[in-house]
């Protein structure tokens, strides 16, 4: 298992609290070293928990997802009390785990969001309420010409399906920019450095391959001319 620790105090807590930022990373540390899983990167914010725009966990969920991990806090009220923010963040295809409650990833965050689930539903069932009352008024709903006006514009199931691969490689690209910075800000010059300091950091190409030079290359040609040249 690979890790990514988040710690966060807010700012009036900081130095008071029962469970201050030493406090986590001793049980995050702690929790690491029993299961034996490998830790990838730490992040520290000190930030509000009633704030959902927190930049550093948004840089410890690509990191954790980068590098296939699991993003691990010593509690779940590190994260947020928000319900909604909570189920975004389990939406988001990256595993958590809370040291005080193992099971928070599949158990604790999902009953926290259901009511954000429930709302959802209920929306989308008054949604389709509405598009059926429309169309038993003879209202027509979507474009009626929509399959002639996809037929004209020449596009075929191998060309949309390419276009649709480089889009894949484009987010992927853009998803690695940061961390593409901060390697070769230590140093990393040539593609192969580059693709060492990847590897080392447990990240995978979007095949899920090991970084080579050549994929390297391929990646900073993507991100264009913003991007450092080895």
């Amino acid at each position: 298992m690979r890790a990514v620790a988040y710690y966060r105090v807010s700012t009036s807590e900081q130095g008071r609290s029962g469970l201050g930022l030493e406090a986590q990373k001793a049980a995050v540390e702690d929790y690491i070293r029993r299961i034996e899983a490998i830790l990838v990167a730490e992040f520290t914010e000190i930030e509000s928990g009633a704030r959902n725009d927190r930049p550093q966990l948004q840089a410890a969920l690509n990191r954790a997802k980068l590098s296939n991990a699991t993003l691990v806090i010593a509690k779940l009220d590190r994260l947020s009390r928000n319900a909604a923010f909570l189920l975004t963040l389990r939406d988001a295809g990256t595993d958590i785990v809370a040291v005080d409650m193992p099971n928070a990833n599949s158990v604790t965050v999902g009953i926290m969001a259901v009511i954000a689930e429930e709302e959802r539903r209920l929306i989308s069932e008054r949604t389709k309420a509405a598009m059926s009352a429309a169309k038993a008024r003879g209202v027509r709903l979507g474009n009626p010409n929509g399959a002639n006006a996809f037929r004209r514009t020449g596009f075929r199931g191998s060309k949309i399906g390419a276009e649709a691969n480089k889009a894949n490689a484009q987010r992927r690209a853009e998803s690695l920019r940061e961390v593409l910075s901060e390697v070769r800000a230590e140093g990393a010059v040539s593609y192969a450095a580059v693709a060492r300091a990847l590897n080392d950091r447990h990240i995978a190409t979007r095949t899920g391959k090991d970084w080579k030079p050549c994929s390297v290359k391929l990646l900073m040609e993507r991100l264009g001319p913003s991007s450092t040249r080895a």
